[in-house]
């Protein structure tokens, strides 16, 4: 199997060649892009140097089976006809294509049966803060249907991507030696010693464009009318995202409930013993796979209630792993057909 990446020096990007090893992902030939500003760089896969190629508008994506493409929405629809057109399935991890009633977003978890059908040879992989959402909302929403949700998420700089990163960084090192003003040019405002309920831009309604795509993305992913509301949160933590989940049901869920079907559910790990002070946390859920789960509890503010505490790697299952695992699912369910002139392979 041929495989690409868009966008690999990036951080999700870097974060796909990691992952691909790590899950053992059949990849026979491995093809890098990336813009101008990174073509010619050096990365090594399983032992092996590879150059970053400049993406664009060629043949260059006819013998690749399946691109893992991060980049930004723009870019990402300037290049999907240039990826897909000899029969690449392009998995994207950006904005552009997630509302489009003819490209599916999945999460394996959740709804990846939805993957097997893209005719547009296009799966969108969701936002980080939904990913990470609905990995813990589907195993409850299987014993009694969710009505209503509010979360709060608490996300780290790495959402913003490396600068953001290495901002936050660099404003705690100028703190520490004393500086009054501190470099501010990826978020709003300060993010060190502080927290900034503001991630993108607002919309209309006052919301933020964060907030709304967890809104809509839910409904679409869960093939549901479940009402959605959001308020998103930048927290000076490096990497890995938290959130605080109210759920209201149609029928009420025990908290002993939702800690077995949690327990039993794919990608979950219940952490949950608040007499031993163990819940999840980002320093102990960082470069993890699975989406952790802690203080569950009823909701003393509904009858039908339950509250609880999410946390998941951004970079790992809000954004590579996952779109990875959609990987798999194509492979392992037989739905990724590859049509060229006269011969169709099936993996």
């Amino acid at each position: 199997m041929k495989v690409a990446i868009v966008g690999a020096s990036g951080a999700v990007g870097q974060e796909f060649m990691r992952v691909l090893d790590e899950q053992n992902f059949p990849v026979d030939e491995l093809v890098l892009f990336g813009s101008a500003r990174s073509a010619g760089r050096i990365f090594t896969f399983r032992g092996k140097d590879h150059v970053v190629k400049l993406l664009q508008h060629n043949d260059d994506f006819k013998d690749i089976d399946i691109a893992f493409v991060s980049m930004g929405g723009g870019p990402a629809r300037e290049f999907a006809e240039t990826i897909t057109k000899h029969g690449c399935i392009m998995i994207d991890n950006s904005s552009a294509f997630r509302m489009d009633d003819d490209v599916p977003l999945v999460v394996p978890e959740v709804n990846g049966d939805d993957a097997l059908n893209a005719p547009r040879r296009i799966i969108a992989n969701p936002n980080c803060s939904t990913i990470i959402l609905v990995v813990a909302l589907k195993p409850l929403d299987n014993i009694s249907h969710i009505k209503n949700v509010q979360v709060a998420t608490y996300q780290a700089a790495s959402g913003a991507g490396l600068q953001a990163m290495d901002e936050l960084a660099l404003q705690q090192s100028e703190i520490a030696h004393g500086k009054l003003e501190t470099t501010v040019k990826h978020f709003q405002h300060q993010l060190a010693y502080n927290v900034i309920p503001h991630i993108d831009v607002f919309a209309d309604n006052d919301y933020t464009k964060e907030e709304m795509k967890m809104v809509r993305e839910t409904c679409k992913i869960m093939h549901s009318d479940i009402r959605v509301s959001a308020t998103c949160v930048r927290v000076p933590v490096m990497r890995t995202h938290s959130e605080a989940v109210w759920i209201e049901c149609e029928e009420p869920i025990s908290p002993e409930e939702a800690r077995a079907a949690l327990q039993l559910a794919p990608g979950i790990v219940v952490m949950d013993e608040p007499a031993s002070n163990t819940y999840p946390m980002p320093i102990t859920c960082t470069r993890k796979d699975p989406v952790y789960v802690g203080r569950i509890r009823i909701d003393t503010s509904s009858d039908n209630g339950l509250t609880f505490w999410v946390v998941g790697d951004q970079i790992k299952k809000g954004a590579a792993l996952n779109a990875v695992q959609i990987g798999q699912y194509l492979i392992s369910h037989r739905g990724f057909q590859k049509t060229r002139i006269g011969v169709t392979r099936s993996y």
